[in-house]
């Protein structure tokens, strides 16, 4: 299937917000933690808890519940970790791949549709995702992918390959810096067609080398997504 087909497809589908429904439009505020965001630059990005001030003043100033963004966002904030860094700037991995939600720990997360479970793991990593689930989904003859990071370790207690999951099903809740790669509570969402050879686990940042293979393997999850 084509990336525009796909990218049709994903957004002809009814899911339930991955925040649970009790939220309105109106609750939620784009967040740019790009490079170009000037607001950044008097920011510790590598302390979590600079981090977290930060964007939680942002939230304050906008009378918003939740953030979300940085699909495709190239980030300062991933220097800190030898996870992400090579020798050359082509080869640095700093282009994010999934979108963001952002909001306090222990926050529910739910699965936008029908799916079963993939794989899961507690990717623990210096800036990794910490607790990961991996769904996989087949609707109407389409199978693809979705990555959960940054839960708690609760959320992955009595899990088991192949549970079915329902549409608007919680599957977990967010998780503290302490056990989520050391970021502000928050998850990674993401959207992959070809899940290759990996569990409970999947680049969520690329370098520039590798973006365009990427970009055609997981397209913005903001197609699943209803936000402002």
């Amino acid at each position: 299937m084509s990336l525009s087909s796909f990218q049709a497809f994903l957004k002809s589908l009814s899911t339930f917000p991955l925040l649970g429904d009790s939220m309105s439009k109106e609750d939620y505020i784009a967040l740019d933690l790009s490079v170009n965001n000037s607001d950044l630059k008097s920011v510790n990005v590598s302390s979590s808890i600079a981090l977290e001030v930060f964007i939680w003043d942002f939230m304050a100033k906008h009378n918003a519940k939740a953030s979300y963004g940085g699909y495709l966002e190239q980030r300062s904030i991933y220097r800190r970790s030898d996870y992400f860094n090579q020798d050359t700037p082509e080869e640095e991995r700093n282009i994010h791949l999934g979108l963001d939600l952002w909001i306090e720990a222990s926050a529910p997360i739910f699965s936008p549709l029908d799916a079963t479970i993939h794989s899961f793991r507690n990717n623990t990593n210096y800036g990794d995702y910490g607790p990961t689930i991996m769904l996989e989904h087949n609707l109407d003859n389409i199978k693809f992918y979705t990555l959960y990071g940054h839960l708690s370790l609760e959320s992955l207690v009595d899990l088991k390959v192949g549970k079915e999951i329902k549409k608007g099903q919680q599957i977990g809740t967010l998780g503290t810096a302490e056990v989520n790669g050391d970021y502000p509570p928050h998850l990674h969402f993401q959207i992959i067609k070809d899940i290759q050879e990996f569990e409970g686990d999947y680049p969520g940042v690329s370098n520039q080398h590798d973006l365009e293979f990427y970009k055609e393997n997981c397209p913005d999850p903001g197609l699943l997504l209803s936000l402002p």
